[in-house]
């Protein structure tokens, strides 16, 4: 399994950026899908993540970002995407894209990092 994020970079306060994490590798029918992110010192965080099964699929947003970040899935090209409106200082980092090949469950596990099996490199977001 691979992951591969792309669409970090610099950004003004209240600026906008969406981030891409192709992937690559997944075989079951069930997975779930995450965007986390981490910052020198600090534990990695949750911030958005995405259940998809064949037919259905569902999404968990961390309360800090709620109504500022939306995930969603582009099945047909195997991309993940974290789009990113109205940022905050605070949100920078370097995010991560994480992948895990079941139905975690509950939002508090979906954004727990050690739910995820496949991780990948990360791509830094500034904000200032």
């Amino acid at each position: 399994v691979q992951l591969v994020e792309s669409g970090g970079g610099s950004v003004q306060a209240g600026g906008s950026l969406t981030l891409s994490c192709a992937i690559s590798g997944l075989t079951y029918k069930r997975n779930t899908l995450a965007w986390f992110r981490q910052v020198p010192g600090q534990a990695r965080e949750g911030v958005a993540a995405y259940y998809s099964a064949l037919v259905t699929a569902s999404t968990s947003i961390a309360d800090p970002v709620q109504g500022r970040f939306d995930v969603s899935l582009d099945k047909a090209n195997n991309t993940l995407y974290l789009r990113m409106n109205s940022l905050k200082p605070e949100d920078t980092g370097m995010y991560f894209c994480a992948a895990v090949e079941k139905d975690v469950g509950t939002k508090l596990l979906r954004l727990r990092p050690s739910s995820y099996t496949f991780w990948g490199q990360g791509t830094q977001v500034t904000v200032s």
